[in-house]
């Protein structure tokens, strides 16, 4: 098992994980269409796209936490 202390970056690896694997599949059809290949085009699209979108979830969930926190009323 993984140490708890370890949860951000395990989640932000997750979450940036499947949500660029999403994004690079719709963008891949949409640039090629269902073609010969498209599973490799979107593996490819989707490695690269995650090796970006993981260190900016990490940069970027602190301040989106801030900002949520500020939209919210007091409890």
């Amino acid at each position: 098992m993984i140490p708890r202390k370890f949860e951000p970056y395990l989640f932000g690896l997750v979450l940036s994980g499947l949500m660029s694997f999403v994004v690079a599949g719709i963008s891949t059809f949409r640039a090629v269409g269902l073609v010969d290949g498209f599973a490799g085009l979107w593996v490819g699209a989707w490695l690269t796209a995650w090796l970006v979108a993981f260190p900016i979830v990490l940069f970027v969930a602190p301040l989106a936490r801030r900002v949520v926190q500020r939209m919210l009323a007091p409890a």
